[in-house]
């Protein structure tokens, strides 16, 4: 992994200790890159003294603030290299909530969309164009196996951003393979990190592993596909679940 040494790495969504994002981040740190992390909240300048690296604070959902973010970058690290959309879900401050596809109100539904795919949206947007200048660029998207293969009762919202990230993937993977540039997806599964609950945690002891995944197994995937050696991996969407998603019966019948 030490091809990323000396890329700039723009981490979004790395704003809890004990999250996917920070993990990403440590990992690209200890390879040698010059990274950003960012989040909607203070917290994110305890996270970049931990690593040693640069602290933003940005809220990804307005393009404005995006357009600010990847200024800031250059002017203090350089050009954007290596993209990890982990941004999503949750926004901390901003609740957000279960439904079935017919009860969202059109509120609630912009809501998960600007949280997951016009976070990633903009943030690819605004690396694009530096990253097919150089002839290089690395944009890995954290979405997850909800949505693209397996959805949850009261999840729509979420599913349906997170199932259209891989559609976006896709589509810069073949717009942009001829500029150096990579596009690839990772899904994680049951994950365990501070914000899972006891039922998440639960439902990861079900899986063919016998345990949820640790944050830093979702950074080794993701420091693979930032990589030199997955320069030729482009489009593809990498299953980080433990194989729950092979399983028909789950639970006390598997």
């Amino acid at each position: 992994m030490s091809s990323v040494s000396g890329r700039i790495a723009l981490v979004t969504g790395a704003g809890s200790a004990g999250g996917i994002g920070f993990a990403i981040a440590r990992a690209l740190v200890g390879a040698g890159a010059r990274v950003c992390v960012t989040s909607t909240t203070g917290r994110i300048f305890d996270r970049a003294a931990t690593l040693g690296c640069m602290g933003h604070i940005a809220d990804l959902t307005d393009p404005d603030q995006v357009t600010t973010l990847f200024a800031a970058i250059t002017q203090t690290l350089g050009p954007v290299d290596i993209l990890v959309n982990n941004a999503g879900m949750v926004q901390t401050g901003k609740g957000t909530s279960r439904q079935r596809l017919g009860g969202w109100s059109d509120t609630d539904w912009a809501h998960h969309m600007a949280l997951n795919i016009n976070t990633t949206f903009h943030c690819t947007r605004a690396a694009l164009p530096g990253m097919e200048a150089r002839q290089f660029g690395r944009i890995i998207n954290i979405a997850s196996v909800t949505g693209p293969l397996v959805t949850i009762d009261g999840s729509s919202a979420y599913a349906t951003a997170k199932a259209a990230i891989t559609g976006m993937t896709r589509a810069v993977a073949l717009e942009y393979g001829r500029a150096g540039i990579t596009c690839n997806a990772v899904l994680p599964g049951w994950i365990e990190t501070e914000s899972s609950s006891e039922g998440e945690i639960a439902a990861g002891r079900q899986t063919p592993a016998g345990r949820p995944g640790t944050p830093d197994e979702v950074a080794a995937c993701v420091m693979f596909l930032a990589s030199q050696g997955a320069s030729y991996v482009n489009g593809t969407m990498l299953v980080v679940d433990g194989g729950n998603t092979l399983q028909e019966m789950k639970g006390a019948g598997g």
